[in-house]
């Protein structure tokens, strides 16, 4: 087994003339979160949609626990799952009859399914409101269903692009508590926010991206430590060399912000 669940190298990707990524490199370790931090258009969101095997790199290597992800793309789809920003669900469906409906693409067996249900009913902790239509969800509700339809099938690795975008206070604490209790259980987890608090509560080490180059990494204690600064925020703009940065992450820093093809 790879000592690293993924291991990123020399990561290109060119959308025509715009360089995306222009050669990043990155490692996740068993049972850790690691995150890429960092403005609209930096290229955080093309590097997970490139590791989730969605888009194919300009050039590269992607290794997930020991498998090439470029030449063996739907080996690496067995082993990870991805939860993308603008994620949806059936709103006309149950919300358990969705979750079925998923269990049942990834497993044949009714013991397997059944143990992914159970998964997905202790991560969104929803009880019987999950016999409800999921058009009845709030925005929080369906964002726990999504995350639970996103790790029920215990994956190696989780890839969770913006996991709390949009939500209130309350729903993004519990959603945090869930992915760390998750990779508490060996689960590893690579995540994209805009959210600084949020990075410095879930991450266990950061890469701080920008212009599709990754300037710095390391845990968030290390990284304030290093630039003598009070934040991420600022330890962002210290790295990049350019006090613009505090007013760009400062615009994204909800817990939203809209993406380009390089975000």
């Amino acid at each position: 087994m790879a000592e690293n669940v993924l291991q990123v190298r020399g990561l290109r990707k060119n959308y025509g003339n715009l360089e995306a990524l222009r050669g990043i490199d990155f490692d996740v370790a068993p049972g850790e979160v690691f995150a890429l931090i960092g403005p609209n258009g930096a290229g955080k969101t093309t590097a997970l949609r490139i590791v989730a095997t969605i888009l194919r790199p300009t050039e590269g290597e992607i290794v997930v626990d020991g498998i090439d992800a470029v030449r063996e793309p739907g080996r690496v789809r067995e082993l990870i799952s991805y939860l993308p920003e603008e994620a949806g669900a059936y709103k006309n469906m149950k919300a358990i009859d969705y979750l079925k409906f998923v269990a049942q693409v990834f497993f044949e067996r009714r013991e397997d399914v059944e143990r992914a249900l159970a998964t997905a009913r202790e991560v969104t902790d929803l009880g019987d409101r999950l016999d409800d239509k999921l058009g009845s969800f709030s925005k929080g509700m369906t964002r726990k269903l999504l995350l639970a339809r996103t790790v029920m099938t215990s994956p190696r690795l989780a890839i969770l692009d913006e996991p709390t975008s949009g939500l209130d206070v309350i729903n993004a604490l519990e959603l945090r508590e869930r992915i760390k209790s998750l990779a508490r259980g060996g689960m590893s987890v690579l995540l994209s926010s805009h959210n600084m608090l949020e990075i410095e509560f879930l991450s266990d080490r950061v890469a701080l991206i920008s212009g599709g180059v990754i300037h710095e990494a390391g845990t968030p204690a290390e990284l304030k430590d290093r630039y003598e600064a009070d934040n991420l925020e600022q330890v962002f703009a210290r790295v990049a060399g350019d006090d613009a940065l505090i007013a760009a992450l400062g615009t994204a820093g909800g817990e939203g912000g809209g993406a380009g093809v390089a975000s």
